[in-house]
């Protein structure tokens, strides 16, 4: 598999210096992208790079991860209007840990292939490196002149922001760029990837790398910023970040994102964000033409990402879930999902809260309905619907408006799920 053609066609080349196709060609390469710990999850903006990974890692050659963790102390300028919160090291390590489990899903971390992917932490190799020692062995090779000349260094100074930009800020290239020049050192590391945003730090590391050893062998390849068709921030939701762990974001969640992309959308995600040849995915928009209804693109990205990232059952529940409102076994499968996934299914349809006591004794539904939730405006209105078969409690149709609500009826031991005609839901959360 050729790494440069594969990238190609997916889309994922935004940039990448003279050289690198032949580098990659003649020989097992080491690359690396840093990865910023200051959380103890990646989110689906970290995909791309990883993507890269583990396209890199199946065309042949050696990937590594580099968790920023001394970088992530000081915060990366690029594309920032204002410095971030910093870390400390006990946080630091907790999230190398989590990321690395995370990373093992796309990565070969642990076989004895002479490609085998390795995770560092420049932490490491900077913990013990005194500011003399830095700025005499380091800093003296890259000038002023060339650190100003970085666009995320001119954006911050331009007057953009109003706070400026610190030193410590400034110094992050050049901080960066030994990274790159240690683990070319240590690992023989020749090539450095990104996000486009990333570019005038990597290349600082390249310059670095020439002007302390004299080689020009090393290269520097970046994607594309991926952005959405209607030009809103790709990966951002309303509640924020989709993230890779499911306590932040469920599977059912995570599953729901991808299944609801645009067209246009979903046309260019299945490339970038799964590992289907050309041949499926060329098939998949076909169809996707053929007959957008279907939207068979967006369903095989959900599965494949869903899948890679959380599981195979995961994936499966989720789609489950996604049925509840129109499948024959909803009954069944509302009483399986979690709690998580229940409440996102429902979320936003109105909830009432009723005292435990009330169904622990049993309660007539008529009663749960319309006296202790507002579920009817009278239990007139309730039992009128109910004999005209619009009335179901999680999923199951009610014919007698008398029927005893008990604890049997709880889902999670805490909700049940009223169905007033069609369309109408409401949750009661029993406390």
């Amino acid at each position: 598999m050729n790494f440069v053609e594969e990238l190609q066609w997916r889309g994922m080349i935004h940039s990448m210096m003279p050289g690198t196709e032949e580098q990659l060609n003649k020989e097992m390469t080491t690359a690396y992208v840093g990865i910023d710990p200051t959380a103890d999850s990646l989110h689906i903006g970290h995909l791309v790079s990883i993507m890269m990974l583990k396209h890199f890692q199946r065309a042949g050659h050696r990937p590594l991860a580099l968790i920023g963790g001394a970088t992530g102390m000081i915060g990366d300028p690029s594309m920032k209007s204002q410095e971030r919160k910093l870390i400390d090291e006990v946080t630091l390590r907790h999230n190398q840990e989590a990321i690395k489990k995370q990373l093992s899903k796309f990565l070969d971390f642990d076989s004895d292939a002479p490609n085998h992917a390795e995770m560092v932490n420049n932490y490491d190799w900077m913990k013990d490196f005194s500011f003399l020692s830095f700025i005499r062995d380091v800093g003296k090779h890259i000038t002023v002149n060339y650190m100003m000349a970085k666009d995320s260094v001119k954006k911050r100074l331009s007057g953009e922001s109003q706070q400026g930009m610190s030193f410590t800020e400034f110094s992050y290239q050049l901080l960066q760029g030994y990274d790159y020049l240690h683990l070319y050192q240590t690992k023989n590391c020749r090539l450095q990837m990104g996000g486009s945003d990333q570019w005038g730090n990597i290349t600082t590391g390249t310059e670095l790398i020439r002007r302390v050893t004299g080689e020009d062998q090393v290269f520097a390849l970046v994607c594309p910023l991926i952005t959405k068709a209607d030009g809103g921030k790709f990966g951002k939701t309303e509640s924020g970040n989709v993230w890779l762990d499911p306590r932040y974001t469920s599977p059912y969640k995570f599953y729901q994102f991808w299944l609801n992309v645009s067209d246009v959308d979903a046309e260019k995600y299945i490339k970038i964000f799964t590992d289907l040849t050309r041949e499926e995915i060329d098939a998949l928009i076909e169809e996707q033409h053929a007959d957008p209804g279907l939207r068979p693109l967006q369903k095989r990205l959900a599965k494949e990402i869903t899948t890679m990232v959380h599981s195979a059952e995961d994936y499966e529940a989720a789609v489950e879930a996604s049925q509840i409102l129109f499948s024959n076994k909803a009954s069944e499968t509302l009483h399986k999902i979690d709690e998580d996934t229940l409440l996102a299914v429902f979320e936003g349809v109105p909830q009432f809260e009723v005292a435990a006591d009330i169904v622990n004794n049993g309660v007539a539904l008529v009663d749960l309905l319309a006296e202790h939730t507002q579920v009817f405006a009278s239990k007139g209105e309730m039992r009128k619907l109910t004999q005209g078969g619009g009335v179901s409690i999680n999923k199951d149709k009610i014919s007698d408006p008398a029927t005893t609500i008990d604890n049997s009826f709880l889902l999670n031991g805490k909700y049940i799920l009223a169905q007033r005609g069609k369309k109408n839901y409401f949750l009661i959360i029993v406390k």
